[in-house]
C-alpha cells in the first residue's frame, strides 16, 4: 500500500498541509468547535413510561428544538429508581417531573403540602447537579372530586363547602386511603367534614358517576375530569400535598433551558393537562401531534 512506503521529504510536507487544511473550518474566523460547545450540544430530553408524562416531554423537545436546540428523545424510561441516577450523572438534561411527588423521593419525612413550601423545599433537596425550573399551574396529585351536577346542586367549590352538605357523604377510592393522612379522618381533622368511605379501588370514578359515592379520590389530570364531567374541589389548607408539573433539568444548563421551558409552564394549567390527556386516551393521538397542536395554538 502507498501507506507503507517511505514518502520523500516534500510529499511529506505537501500531505501534511492538506490534513491541517481539511481539519480546520472553511470559515477562519470560525470558532473552535467541541462537543461541550452549548451552541451544539444535544439536549437529552426524558419521560416516565406515563402517557401524560409522555406528552409534556413531547412539549419539551418541541419547545428546545424551535430556540434552535438539537434535541434526543429518550422516553418510557420507567419509574424514578430507573431514571433519576440517569438525570444525576447527566445521561438525561430534561425530564418531566412532579414538585410533592420529587420532594419525598428526596425527602420522605417532609411537612410541606402546600406549592409554594413544596417548591421551596424542593430546591433545598436536590443535589447540586440538578435543578427545577418554573412550576405549571397543572398537576397530577390526589384530589377530592364530585360530579359537575354534585357541585351545582350543592354550592360546592372546594374541600371546606362540603362541611355545609345537607346530606350523606361517601368517600370513594383505593382501600389504603382510608387509613392515609389526606383520607377521611384527615379529612374531618382539617376541613371538619364527616364522610364514610368505600373502597371503590379502580372503578372510583365509575362509582362517582354512578352515585355509589358522591366524593373520589381522584387524581387531577385523570382526563375523565372532563369526559365524564367531574370537578376537581380546591383544597385551601392543603390537605393533600402540592404535586405540580416541573421542569427537572441539569443546573449547568438550568438558565438557557428556563428562557424556553418557563414560558411553557406559565401556559400548562391543570385544565389544559386534563384536555391533552384526554386528546390522548380519547382520541388516540400520538404525543408528538399533541405537543405540536399546542404549541402552536399557544404561539410558543
Amino acid at each position: 500500500m502507498i501507506l507503507k512506503k517511505i514518502l520523500p521529504a516534500t510529499a511529506l510536507v505537501l500531505a501534511s498541509g492538506l490534513v491541517l487544511a481539511g481539519c480546520s473550518s472553511s470559515d477562519p474566523l470560525a470558532g473552535e468547535s467541541s462537543s461541550g460547545d452549548s451552541g451544539n450540544e444535544t439536549i437529552v430530553v426524558g419521560s416516565q413510561a406515563y402517557y401524560s408524562n409522555e406528552i409534556v416531554a413531547e412539549i419539551y423537545a418541541q419547545a428546545l428544538e424551535d430556540a434552535g436546540m438539537e434535541v434526543e428523545r429518550k422516553f418510557n424510561i420507567g419509574q424514578r429508581d430507573a431514571y433519576m441516577p440517569q438525570l444525576e450523572d447527566g445521561s438525561i438534561d430534561v425530564f418531566p417531573e412532579y414538585t410533592g411527588n420529587l420532594l419525598q423521593f428526596y425527602k420522605k419525612d417532609t411537612e410541606a403540602r402546600s406549592g409554594d413550601e413544596v417548591y421551596s423545599e424542593l430546591e433545598k433537596a436536590l443535589p447540586d447537579s440538578l435543578a427545577v425550573l418554573e412550576a405549571a399551574q397543572a398537576s397530577d396529585q390526589d384530589s377530592y372530586t364530585v360530579t359537575k351536577k354534585f357541585a351545582e346542586e350543592n354550592k360546592v367549590t372546594s374541600i371546606e363547602d362540603l362541611a355545609d352538605v345537607d346530606k350523606k357523604l361517601t368517600v370513594g377510592g383505593p382501600p389504603e386511603l382510608e387509613q392515609r393522612p389526606y383520607g377521611p379522618k384527615g379529612l374531618e381533622s382539617t376541613y371538619g367534614v364527616k364522610a364514610g368511605f368505600s373502597a371503590t379501588g379502580d372503578t372510583t370514578v365509575e362509582d362517582l358517576v354512578a352515585g355509589t359515592v358522591n366524593v373520589a379520590n381522584v387524581f387531577t389530570a385523570d382526563p375523565r375530569i372532563k369526559t365524564e364531567q367531574l370537578m376537581v374541589l380546591e383544597d385551601p389548607k392543603s390537605l393533600f400535598l402540592a404535586s405540580n408539573v416541573v421542569p427537572l433539568v441539569s443546573a449547568e444548563q438550568s438558565e438557557k433551558l428556563a428562557a424556553v421551558l418557563d414560558p411553557v409552564s406559565q401556559k400548562l394549567s391543570a385544565q389544559t393537562l386534563v384536555e391533552l390527556n384526554v386528546q390522548s386516551t380519547v382520541g388516540q393521538q400520538s404525543a408528538a401531534d399533541i405537543a405540536s397542536a399546542w404549541l402552536e395554538a399557544q404561539d410558543l
